[in-house]
């Protein structure tokens, strides 16, 4: 604790780092201002009541959106829109040559995708926003009083520059803060909902809704889930590489061993968060199109907690971990660099063999994060049904997809600030005083 302590006194010593670590918290507070300016036309208060603490489909987005949801307030959308055009734009680039040679081209070709993602954040923007509009008229006339086409247009232009400014705002906080962006303000939208978490689980024990032992094993899935999430997240397999010894004059250069970290889980929440972007779109055109059979549809196979939708989401989460770490890890790349510096695997032949088991170990090892992200996602669902604790909100926080981003997306926060403490020879927050080490695997 001491080391952390001392690792967080010295973030401030340093000019750069402390004006990023300021900058970053000044713009997640401008963000949740941002998430209690109400939509015109809207009875806030009304919705938040008649909704109360909704569960589902709706209540995990409306984690996603730090309660802007519930309130319907100009980021009710949350950052989500950013992040499905995002997953279009990822998936467009292995399919569209024109944009697989951007991809390629540093970062002109990157600053063009980034400009092709807001875009199509936007017209996500103005899709949701109509379907989010309709769901509201529909909750009666004490939470819209003017329903008509001004309501529909004055929800669109909220809802999309609520979310037009978050992005804004995720960019800025990775391009001048710490962090990433985009992440933190998913991380800062689940910490401004977990203290009522708590409480929730204090009133409920108080009530006797809750008993001691169901509150005990929350707790334990609280602590199971966080250092899974760590070992997980730290975890690798490092692969062993020699080097030759080069004589040059009277100097032998070269021989020693390295090792080449391979990431258990090189997605990171990623996955998750990617899933759970993909999931809720079937539900918002659901509450958006009012066509009965479809309706029953969705309700009876694909309803938030139901075999199909844990099934679907339980792919979603493998798929994109395996698609993730094939845009971000390189085998063939990491080969060739290896043989143009001599360096080998023992037992291995360079070249084409080189990259072929490097591949062959990343896919096991990425099964293997894939399926901890994957349980961890169903986790609430299997505690209301094994452990009767049908709080939503309460079991969504203390094991589940919500503890498994702020975990990860702490560690990354974290590991970040300590390049900068060592790069200026600090000591790190980690007890052995350097960083943050990985496990092996």
């Amino acid at each position: 604790m001491s080391k952390a302590v001392e690792a967080f006194r010295n973030s401030f010593k340093i000019p750069e780092l402390k004006r990023r670590i300021i900058f970053t918290v000044v713009m997640l507070g401008i963000y949740r201002l941002g998430c209690h300016i109400p939509t015109p036309g809207i009875n806030g208060a009304a919705l938040a009541e008649k909704l109360g603490g909704m569960g589902g489909l709706l209540g995990f987005y409306d984690i996603f959106s730090g309660g802007a949801f519930h309130n319907a307030t100009v980021m009710a959308l949350g950052i989500m829109p950013y992040i499905s055009a995002s997953i279009i734009m990822s998936l467009l680039q292995t399919v569209v040559p024109s944009l697989e040679r951007l991809a390629k081209m540093g970062a002109e070709g990157q600053k063009k995708i980034t400009e092709y993602t807001r875009y199509g954040t936007i017209l996500l923007c103005i899709v949701q926003g109509f379907a989010t509009a309709v769901y509201l008229q529909r909750q009666g006339a004490d939470i819209v009083a003017n329903p008509g086409v001004m309501f529909y247009i004055m929800c669109v232009i909220s809802f999309t520059t609520g979310t037009a400014f978050m992005m804004w705002i995720g960019e800025q906080i990775s391009e001048l803060g710490i962090g990433n962006g985009i992440s933190l303000l998913i991380f800062a939208s689940i910490v401004a909902r977990m203290p009522q978490a708590v409480f929730d689980v204090f009133g409920m024990v108080h009530r006797d809704q809750l008993q001691v032992f169901q509150a005990l094993i929350l707790f334990v899935l609280l602590v199971a889930v966080v250092a899974g999430a760590i070992v997980v997240t730290t975890g690798q397999r490092r692969i062993p590489i020699q080097y030759p010894r080069q004589i040059k004059g009277r100097q032998v250069m070269g021989g020693q061993r390295s090792y080449l970290p391979l990431r258990v889980n090189q997605a990171g929440v990623i996955p998750i968060i990617f899933a759970s972007s993909i999931m809720m779109l079937p539900g918002m055109v659901q509450n958006a199109v009012n066509v009965p059979w479809l309706n029953n549809f969705f309700t009876d196979h694909f309803g938030y907690g139901s075999l199909g939708y844990n099934f679907v989401d339980a792919l979603l989460i493998v798929f994109f971990s395996y698609f993730y770490t094939a845009i971000t890890f390189n085998p063939i790349e990491i080969a060739d660099n290896m043989k143009k510096h001599g360096g080998v695997i023992l037992g291995v032949r360079p070249g084409k063999t080189t990259a072929d088991y490097l591949n062959k170990v990343m896919i096991r090892i990425t099964l293997v994060g894939s399926l901890f992200l994957a349980i961890v996602a169903l986790l609430p669902n299997i505690v209301m049904s094994v452990v009767h604790v049908y709080n939503w909100t309460v079991v969504s926080f203390f094991g589940g997809t919500t503890l498994l981003i702020l975990v990860g997306v702490g560690l990354d926060t974290i590991r970040q600030v300590e390049q900068h403490l060592i790069m200026r020879n600090y000591e790190g927050f980690s007890a052995s005083g350097r960083r943050t080490r990985a496990r092996r695997g």
